[in-house]
């Protein structure tokens, strides 16, 4: 929102400053797909996923502080989009070593509640920031904003909220790097740990052609959850984004919101990972979907920050069990010693679609002359996953009896 709302806001052009956060992030995009799958196979083969977690993570780090640099003048906006764009690089490869260590925390039996219980985690950690953030430098009117007393001139005070997001970040990554043991190399994928950059991609080519004639189910669900996780993404990207633009939420009050999601979320979440168990992650995934398609739908015709608080809270409620299910069901169909280089395709097959709820957003937006039209690009992407994700066998173990 600062960026798009701030920053961006007198930018000169044909071009909002939204539209170029799509394509921003839709460039970022292609840069994971490309590195991902290559990355997460290393990780298993070398036995380094812990290593390259922290290495990832506090890289990552890095970004995120330097974009305390990022000034209220549209002539910044460049350097915002950049950090952010490299920053989403990062932390994405950050999460193909840590989705792969769920089997090394979790049983079959409880793999649902702790990949729930995992993000409904992240919820909390994020409502706890999003109170100090709101609280300590935006709340209140004036020159000097929050309990902090921090001014505003050239953005300060937003742009401390991200400095203290990064700290925040590099304290809290620290516990699973200690408490989680590194993974052995798995041996399981022969010239993968000898491999250099031309070589790795020719394994991965390998393991891709064999994926498709041993396992089909695996390479259907990929695609389906490229599709449907790419639309949850937009959801996040472009929601903040439209609250101010197009449902008249004030600026300061987008954190706001965003503490009423997250309790939402995790409420969901929690309750999403005790279903996972009982009846699979394939019905959560679906129900919630489908939900959210009925939401959004809603969301594409109402106006006004009411209508927003009401169906925007609705929304974020199916928005993590989907998310949760998401990496059980992969996790559930992984073969043993082979969870980094799925979930590096995981992030590949997301990242390789990645570029459509940006740019379909900016399309419809471009196209209709109005932010709201955007919602119906996310409503797209999000039912071709759907669609598709209806086609593919769930995991035998959670199959419905």
């Amino acid at each position: 929102v600062y960026l798009t709302d701030a920053v961006g806001d007198d930018l000169p052009g044909s071009m909002s400053a939204s539209t170029w956060l799509g394509w921003a992030l839709g460039i970022s995009g292609f840069f994971i797909a490309i590195t991902a799958p290559v990355s997460g196979q290393r990780y298993d083969a070398s036995g380094r996923r812990k290593r390259s977690l922290a290495v990832l993570s506090y890289t990552g780090v890095a970004l995120m502080a330097a974009m305390v640099f990022v000034r209220d003048d549209h002539r910044y906006l460049w350097l915002g989009l950049v950090l952010l764009g490299v920053s989403s690089v990062v932390v994405e490869l950050a999460q193909v070593p840590y989705n792969a260590m769920l089997r090394q925390v979790s049983t079959d039996e409880n793999m649902g509640r702790v990949s729930g219980l995992g993000w409904a985690m992240g919820y909390v950690g994020g409502l706890l920031l999003l109170l100090l953030g709101y609280f300590g430098f935006i709340a209140g009117d004036g020159d000097t904003r929050g309990l902090l007393g921090v001014s505003t001139e050239a953005g300060l005070n937003i742009r401390l909220v991200v400095l203290a997001a990064a700290v925040w970040f590099a304290i809290f990554a620290v516990p699973v790097l200690l408490a989680v043991p590194e993974v052995r190399p798995t041996g399981v994928d022969p010239g993968a740990e000898r491999a250099g950059i031309v070589q790795s991609y020719r394994v991965l080519l390998r393991d891709l052609r064999e994926l498709w004639a041993m396992d089909r189910r695996t390479v259907g669900y990929l695609g389906a959850s490229a599709l449907f996780r790419d639309g949850l993404a937009g959801v996040f990207t472009f929601g903040a984004v439209l609250a101010v633009n197009v449902y008249d939420i004030d600026a300061a009050d987008v954190l706001l919101f965003g503490v009423a999601a997250n309790v939402v979320s995790a409420l969901g979440a929690l309750a999403a990972g005790r279903f996972d168990d009982r009846v699979g992650p394939k019905a959560v995934i679906v129900t919630s979907l489908a939900a959210m398609m009925a939401v959004g739908i809603v969301l594409l015709v109402v106006s006004g920050p009411v209508m927003f608080w009401i169906f925007g809270l609705l929304l974020c409620l199916f928005v993590g069990p989907a998310q949760s299910s998401a990496r059980t069901f992969l996790a559930r169909i992984t073969p043993a010693g082979r969870e980094g280089q799925m979930f590096g395709l995981y992030a590949t097959t997301g990242r390789a679609v990645s570029f459509l709820a940006p740019t379909l957003f900016a399309l419809f937006a471009w196209t209709f002359g109005a932010d709201r039209a955007g919602i119906g690009g996310l409503l797209v992407v999000l039912g071709a996953g759907l669609v598709a994700l209806l086609a593919v066998r769930a995991p035998e173990s959670q199959s419905l009896k």
